[in-house]
């Protein structure tokens, strides 16, 4: 049986620039009707039913904004594009706001067009919806109503182009959630790329993201796809936005906002079709009034909102995932699963967690370690020592005195370089179980950056970073 030809109306009135884009996607293998007023396009909307809809935002009876809204409320399940004049990004944004699947730019470039087309005709299947909730129910893990709220927010943006900026503290889960929105997305077959811009040494993040041709620097022996062109057909997900110097927002801008790149050295752009989903801890609004962060960037990734729920505003979802931590750490270690007492079960309700959930499973897995029985209690989780009782000078005071305590030769059995190594290692743990786990908050105990501490965590094995569940 022959596939059905795919039906997208097509709204504009420039009439020649109408039957050009019909002949164009004809050649696609796509069926279009043609409309040149709002109204004409909501009486078409009764009669036939759509795959998709591109169009004009200036039309001779009313605004494109009109429509995307008419179409978005009305045909939820039918992807809306707009045209927009090129370099007016400011209304493409209040479309994408609107709940316009995407936009391209006139003069239409025809790679461009296709692309969005591609993605808009690729929507989930009904058969689909069981596998999105087992998805959801897999990764979310809660029953709490700020849980609920963020489900419903995550399969609405997931089934835009849109741009997505997600905020929390550290610890919520971002990429967890970003890695939801993309495999609930039309997006989900492509790669999902997750960058870590704190985590990249400035001198090297050009190349990092945008690649590099053989000879452009010493030690360019070869040529480099940069991170961005592998998340081509995919999504892009860059945590820790505010760390990007100002130099390296500029031309991120032109990626996200052209969807070209221009590797290091290349006198050639690169097309490259992705989806950006961006995250911070920091106040990117403060950031922008300081000059730290562009206000242009910060427009274009700023276009849909998602907040993550802090641990503690989420009541019994505590409970909830810590016994999915111990089900899954202990099948990961492969021993006997345990059951929390009534008292751990107490204590852990009565946490702030300023680490959120990833404090939640590092005190899991802790209390499991020290845990001989069959059973998790208050002692396996409380730590030994109260962060909010001593300081981080006293606490670093008290393992330097520890250290000096304990017998050692003039000249060090294994090496000073090694002795030193042991001091910094118990200096860096100290400070990261004060903090319970928050690296942000415990590079600044120590007087560091995130970059610096980033770095010695990976020297001593201690970079545990992973994504968790929600």
């Amino acid at each position: 049986m022959a596939e059905q030809q795919p039906l997208v109306l097509l709204v504009d009135d420039e009439e020649d620039l109408c039957l050009l884009m019909q002949m164009t996607l004809a050649r696609m293998g796509i069926k279009t009707h043609l409309a040149y007023r709002v109204e004409q396009a909501k009486q078409l909307f009764t009669q036939f039913h759509y795959d998709a809809c591109l169009t004009d935002l200036n039309l001779p009876d009313g605004s494109g904004l009109e429509l995307v809204k008419h179409v978005s409320q009305t045909y939820p399940h039918t992807p809306i594009a707009v045209l927009t004049a090129y370099g007016n990004m400011d209304i493409a944004i209040a479309a994408l706001k609107a709940g316009a699947f995407d936009f391209v730019s006139k003069p239409i470039n025809q790679i461009h067009l296709d692309q969005l087309l591609k993605k808009a005709l690729n929507q989930p299947k009904p058969e689909h919806e069981f596998g999105e909730t087992t998805l959801e129910n897999d990764l979310l893990i809660g029953r709490s109503p700020p849980i609920q709220n963020l489900r419903t927010a995550i399969k609405k943006i997931a089934r835009s182009q849109a741009p997505v900026f997600v905020t929390g503290e550290s610890g919520t889960g971002k990429e967890v959630v970003a890695n939801l929105m993309h495999r609930l997305s039309n997006r989900s077959e492509g790669p999902f790329i997750a960058i870590n811009c704190g985590a990249i040494p400035t001198e090297l993040m050009e190349s990092e993201l945008f690649g590099h041709k053989k000879g452009s620097f010493t030690g360019a022996t070869q040529d480099k796809q940069g991170l961005i062109l592998s998340a081509h057909g995919g999504s892009l997900f860059l945590d820790e936005i505010a760390e990007l110097p100002l130099s390296m927002q500029v031309k991120l801008l032109r990626a996200v906002q052209e969807k070209k790149i221009r590797p290091v050295g290349s006198d050639q752009e690169i097309d490259v079709d992705f989806r950006v989903i961006s995250a911070s801890h920091q106040d990117l609004d403060l950031l922008v009034q300081q000059g730290k962060f562009r206000q242009d960037l910060f427009f274009r990734i700023h276009v849909m909102d998602i907040m993550l729920p802090p641990l503690r505003e989420r009541g019994g979802d505590i409970l909830l995932l810590a016994n999915h931590f111990i089900q899954k750490v202990c099948t990961e270690w492969g021993i006997s699963s345990k059951q929390l007492t009534a008292s751990a079960e107490t204590y852990l309700l009565q946490q702030d967690f300023p680490g959120n959930v990833r404090e939640l499973r590092n005190m899991i897995e802790r209390a499991i370690t020290l845990s001989d029985d069959e059973y998790i209690d208050l002692k396996h989780l409380a730590p030994p020592v109260r962060c909010n009782s001593v300081s981080p000078q006293i606490a670093t005071k008290q393992v330097n005195q520890t250290l000096t305590a304990q017998t050692h030769p003039k000249f060090p059995i294994e090496g000073l370089e090694r002795y030193l190594e042991n001091i910094e290692k118990d200096i860096l743990l100290n400070a990261l179980n004060m903090t319970h786990w928050n690296r942000t908050l415990a590079a600044k105990k120590l007087g560091m950056t995130f970059r610096s501490l980033r770095y010695r965590l990976k020297k001593f094995g201690l970079d545990t970073e992973m994504g968790e569940e929600v």
